[in-house]
């Protein structure tokens, strides 16, 4: 297996793409089960966990009554080993799984239950769910706050994102974004989160501390944001915009759009350098994942193919 990896989830053909991120060429598939989804690493690098999902998938437009019930004996999150390169185990997750996030000490994973409207947090060594927080409608993007370890999901149906504090246990408090927010990236010194709102064509810049909202960043017309997630030394955050196929570069010492380009069909998930060079996008019809230059200029460097509707990426270094 490669020293460092990237790992696509293919949420069609339900399984994992490993790419050697120093050759761009495709290790193995690992299968997985149904709808893998959102991914996220262990700390330590020797594990990936991954949303798997029974609910039938949901395109937009499509009339959810016509759709088959929702097998609840493929939810869970699925644990992968990277040294072995094998689907290990799976944890249960609560209903409908879309994505994780993991504690800073790799002994809790959490977990957006999107279809019902709540956070579920796993103990990783029991393999049980400790805790559930209510949460509002459709819960998707959730990540862990740098700076204290607060658990902050979003709600789509609410437009909102919900803050757990896990040391206080009390409801979680909430705050007001765009409409029908999809994920959460925060700058590495826990000072503002950027929120996209996908209706909204926006980013919501929040100040972490006082839990509230300090800017809108508005984004041309059309323009669908889904995926964040910010460079290590805090300049930028880099958007994926789903449908408008494009992914965006937003400095955050102006919060406007410096850079942007098209990256593929549906880019959603995104994976960064730990230099910061370079991006990956999973892009969802077109099958494929874009490994995008990001300087001087941002432009694609070269297309690797994956399974059936890639979903999440993590660029992930194994010890």
């Amino acid at each position: 297996m490669p020293s460092v990896g990237l790992y696509v989830t293919n949420e069609t053909s339900g399984d994992l793409t490993v790419i050697d991120a120093a050759t761009l060429t495709t290790v193995t598939t690992i299968p997985l089960g149904k709808r893998p989804r959102g991914i996220a690493a262990s700390p330590d690098g020797s594990r990936l966990y991954v949303a798997l999902s029974g609910s039938p998938a949901a395109p937009p437009g499509v009339d959810e009554k016509t759709l088959p019930p929702p097998d609840r004996s493929a939810d869970g999150i699925g644990v992968v080993d990277l040294q072995a390169a094998k689907l290990l185990k799976v944890l249960p997750s609560g209903p409908d799984p879309e994505q994780v996030a993991v504690s800073p000490d790799g002994q809790r994973v959490y977990v957006a239950n999107e279809d019902a409207a709540q956070a579920s947090i796993v103990d990783v060594e029991s393999g049980k769910i400790v805790e559930t927080y209510k949460i509002g409608a459709e819960p998707e993007g959730v990540s862990v706050e740098p700076s204290s370890g607060r658990v902050w999901v979003t709600s789509e149906q609410d437009g909102a994102v919900f803050v757990i504090d896990l040391k206080t246990r009390r409801a979680p408090r909430s705050v007001k974004v765009g409409p029908r927010p999809r994920s959460i990236a925060f700058l590495p010194d826990g000072s503002k989160a950027y929120v996209p709102s996908e209706t909204g064509a926006s980013l919501t810049v929040v100040d972490v501390a006082k839990l509230r909202v300090l800017k809108t960043i508005s984004l041309d017309a059309g323009m669908r944001p889904m995926g964040t997630i910010a460079t290590a030394d805090g300049k930028h955050v880099y958007v994926s915009t789903g449908r408008s196929k494009m992914v965006l570069a937003v400095s955050t010492a102006t919060d406007s759009v410096v850079g942007s380009i098209e990256a593929g069909q549906r880019p959603w998930g995104l994976a960064l350098s730990k230099e910061g060079t370079t991006l990956y996008s999973a892009n969802g019809p077109g099958n494929d994942v874009s490994v995008i230059d990001l300087s001087p200029a941002m432009q694609i460097r070269q297309r690797i193919a994956v399974g059936r509707g890639p979903w999440g990426v993590a660029l992930v270094a194994r010890p």
